[in-house]
């Protein structure tokens, strides 16, 4: 039996423990989480509640957990960064990690390392971007994109899941934003506004807005070659999967440039015609079970079984299809 831990994931990653054991029912699988009422609990075989912890300490928590629990593969989202500084401590304890290299994804997981990388590297087309820390910056670089761009967009460096993503917008205004969605949108005045209440503020991207389609690319490096799926999402639940050439050679460039081995997620956005590299996110998506149902290949599973040195077969026929998600009441 194979004991597999997933540690403080998104709850979507329901799905992923699924998949996991879908193909290989005998896989144990062990959750934990800072939030008691995960439904992801719901689908482990055991489960625990994770204490407040940061940085080193939280590593020293990981590595004890591993080694008190005798597990063999553990999947981490929480304290990735630091866990992969740490890698040989799991392994001393014959637990295998999925996550990459520090070296690599701690560039990956900066923004503006991860476009200088890219531009050095010749990986796809980056987003022209500037990079602020007193409001002072921020109006300049506001000013030199919005001479090329018709709208710009910011958001925190360190952010996941797009929490502080705002788009400049001075036309929203009157009877109109009754019937629109505000989080997302800001007037340039009041941006300016709420950073001015800080001397300095935490790194933050300027960039032009790439209104049209955004592509998710689940991906995995394994022996038979490059797993590619990319889904079209849009503002419904419905993503179509569909193999953009132009999209699937920025992939395959990424893979031969940047030598991860773990499941990654590529972000595209295009504008005008042009697809634009986002980021890479250095773990398996949110979404990745729309790419696997889709594709008909299982990620997660072939993912856990690349670590056990095990290589499992998968074919892509490279069907584009469109797959969709309802939500479904779960008893916690």
């Amino acid at each position: 039996m194979v004991r597999i831990w997933m540690n403080h994931w998104f709850s979507t990653a329901y799905n992923i423990v699924n998949l996991i054991k879908q193909d290989d029912p005998e896989f144990f699988v062990i959750g934990s989480n800072e939030n008691v009422g995960s439904p992801i609990r719901t689908v482990c075989d055991e489960w625990y509640h994770e204490p407040t912890l940061k940085d080193d300490t939280y590593v020293d928590y990981c590595v004890e957990f591993c080694r008190e629990h005798h597990v063999d593969v553990f999947l981490p989202r929480r304290g990735m960064l630091d866990i992969s500084k740490h890698i040989q401590r799991f392994a001393s304890i014959g637990t295998k990690v999925m996550v990459d290299d520090y070296s690599l994804i701690s560039v990956l997981n900066h923004k503006n390392e991860a476009y200088e990388l890219f531009k050095k590297e010749g990986i796809g087309i980056v987003p022209e971007y500037r990079m602020v820390t007193t409001t002072e910056q921020f109006c300049r670089g506001y000013s030199e994109l919005k001479e090329q761009y018709k709208q710009v967009c910011f958001k925190f460096v360190k952010d996941e899941g797009g929490k502080s993503f705002r788009l400049i917008d001075n036309s929203r205004t009157g009877y109109a934003t009754l019937f629109k969605k505000q989080t997302t949108r800001m007037t340039y005045d009041a941006a300016v506004a709420a950073l001015s209440e800080k001397e300095t503020f935490p790194p933050i991207m300027l960039m032009p807005y790439l209104p049209n389609e955004e592509i998710s690319v689940d991906c995995l490096k394994t022996n038979s070659g490059i797993i590619m799926i990319p889904r079209v999402k849009g503002a419904t639940r419905v993503e179509a999967i569909r193999y953009n050439p132009d999209i699937l050679a920025t992939c395959q460039r990424f893979f031969e440039r940047i030598p991860l081995e773990m499941p990654c997620n590529i972000q595209f956005k295009y504008l005008e015609g042009i697809p634009y590299m986002l980021e890479v996110n250095t773990r398996m998506s949110g979404g990745v079970q729309m790419a696997c149902l889709g594709s008909g290949i299982n990620i997660p599973n072939i993912a856990v079984n690349k670590l056990l040195g095990i290589d499992k077969h998968w074919t892509n026929n490279y069907e584009e299809k469109q797959v969709s998600h309802i939500e479904i009441p779960v008893v916690i």
